[in-house]
């Protein structure tokens, strides 16, 4: 059997893009001979559509697109994903389509997200069609991990996904999937959603294996992609090494580039410190919209060293975006003498430090309101987690590209985004000066400040809270692996300490397992410090 897999890149409630898009792709399997088209779950709608799947009008949009794409179907098979009304509310369903008919539904069964709970109910499950004579086992998201009974006599096994992307998953699925279609003994073909939307990324990486489970097919990562796969092909391909720090650059490129197309936004702005978290995000950036449509504020106090200005005025340079310094040393001193009946004969504290980063904050709001430039925030994990990071000031922005990322994975961005940027257009050193990753992190708010002042050094901080958020390790488990109690037990009190913090910051682009706020969540009121987790 010829099976058409469609990897593409949806809009959610973009009813008639995605629509013509389907249908083109329908043409272009029927004019290549395909018995089977396969698109990935939620494709009519995109996903995740949160309380719109709860919208009797969204689900009337999408069944209007079903019924027109049927139309198109003249002598072939085609399986789309959609959302539909089912019995006590909305179930995540694939369509089977069959010569201009749509013959019957398959809703996803399991549905272990706890995003997707409130407004998913359970479907039927593993269904059955027949297509080229042959019976194709039709699973819906992650059924296919949960179901491994599969009917007599079944030739093929279809899966349907909209499976996001997170650090080291590619791998991870094609191994599953190679390991079900050996044990199944049926070849195995599963087609994935590509694209950002908003925060959720989707990497694509749809594959097919034989029944061996040898991958015969492997569809691009991060990219619209479509392929005829042969279920019956005797050729095999070999499954690439993933470089998990290069699928993270590509992943927030692309969740860039899509966050601002799909929004209608063309500029973006930034604080450019010198530091090395700024560094990244404007690179990307410069890559996913265009160095000429990325602005870089540079605003340096009494405090910053020369040094850093210089470094980030030389990446601006090698990167071509505009700049502008503009120092905020009167701006800092109005307001400070301006609280004095408030906070006055007070020693200088975290209060003064706080309000350099705020007045750059409204720096870049004032930029944005004015130009219409979406302020990207240059936060990391490590701080987001610790709350080393000044409400209102250093928590701005649109969206937030690396702050899923600890710091120390920052790091190993900035040597990749260098290695890539020599690689393209030969100029040695790579777009990210040499100073700016080897200089020691500061946030330079008072003289001679050092990040490792407050916090355990990074490679220490970011092993702990790894333990900690990823592996749900409690303390006690993490000074058994020898790191020292104090700073274990100083962290723990800062992650839980600073859940108010991570409440009000803008959307972060999810890169881990864990995100903060999404799969680690804390009470923001709570006593449950001393007794550990």
């Amino acid at each position: 059997m010829k099976i058409a897999a469609c990897q593409l890149n949806y809009t959610i409630g973009d009813f008639e893009g995605n629509k013509l898009k389907i249908i083109d792709h329908i043409s272009r399997a029927k004019a290549m001979g395909a018995d089977l088209v396969v698109f990935a779950q939620g494709a009519i709608s995109g996903t995740p559509g949160y309380d719109l799947l709860r919208k009797y009008s969204f689900l009337e949009h999408a069944e209007e697109a079903l019924i027109e794409i049927a139309s198109h179907c003249d002598d072939i098979s085609v399986l789309v994903g959609l959302p539909i009304q089912g019995k006590g509310g909305t179930v995540s369903a694939a369509a089977h389509i069959h010569n201009r008919r749509i013959e019957r539904f398959i809703g996803k069964k399991n549905i272990p997200s706890r995003e997707e709970k409130p407004y998913l109910v359970p479907g039927s499950g593993v269904k059955y069609v027949r297509v080229a004579s042959q019976k194709v086992a039709v699973v819906i998201g992650e059924d296919i991990t949960l179901e491994q009974e599969w009917s007599p006599n079944t030739d093929v096994i279809v899966s349907l996904t909209a499976h996001s992307y997170s650090r080291g998953i590619v791998e991870k699925r094609y191994n599953h999937y190679s390991r079900l279609a050996h044990n199944a003994g049926h070849p195995t073909v599963y087609v994935n959603q590509v694209g950002g939307q908003t925060d959720v990324l989707f990497d694509g990486s749809s594959a097919a294996f034989n029944g061996r489970g040898e991958a015969i097919c492997l569809l691009k990562n991060f990219e619209e992609d479509f392929r005829i796969i042969d279920t019956e092909a005797a050729d095999t391909v070999a499954i690439p090494p993933q470089d998990k720090t290069a699928n993270v650059y590509c992943a927030m490129k692309m969740g860039l580039a899509d966050y601002f197309r799909k929004n209608g936004f063309t500029r973006a702005c930034l604080g450019m410190s010198g530091g090395i978290d700024s560094a990244v995000v404007a690179a990307i950036a410069g890559e996913a919209l265009g160095a000429q449509n990325v602005r870089l504020l540079m605003m340096p106090s009494q405090f910053s060293t020369e040094h850093s200005v210089d470094d980030a005025v030389d990446m601006a340079e090698r990167m071509g975006s505009p700049y502008d310094v503009v120092p905020i040393t009167e701006t800092y001193k109005a307001v400070t003498e301006t609280m004095i009946p408030v906070v006055g004969g007070t020693r200088f504290d975290v209060t003064e430090e706080n309000v350099q980063s705020r007045i750059r904050g409204v720096m870049l709001m004032a930029l944005s309101n004015k130009f219409g430039h979406i302020v990207l925030n240059c936060s990391n994990k490590s701080e987001n987690a610790v709350g080393y990071g000044t409400l209102y000031g250093d928590s701005i922005g649109s969206i937030s590209m690396a702050g899923d990322l600890y710091k120390c994975e920052i790091y190993d961005l900035a040597r990749h985004i260098n290695k890539v940027r020599e690689s393209e257009d030969g100029r040695k050193g790579g777009v990210i000066p040499e100073n700016i990753l080897l200089k020691e992190p500061s946030a330079e708010l008072h003289p001679g400040q050092l990040d490792s002042d407050r916090l355990p050094s990074y490679d220490v901080l970011d092993a702990i809270l790894y333990r900690m958020i990823e592996e749900g390790q409690n303390r006690e488990e993490i000074i058994n692996a020898g790191f020292d109690a104090p700073t274990v037990n100083r962290v723990h009190k800062m992650l839980l300490r600073n859940e108010y913090k991570r409440r009000q910051g803008c959307p972060v682009f999810r890169l881990s397992t864990a995100p903060l706020g999404k799969e680690f969540i804390m009470p923001l009121t709570n006593e449950y410090g001393g007794y550990g987790f």
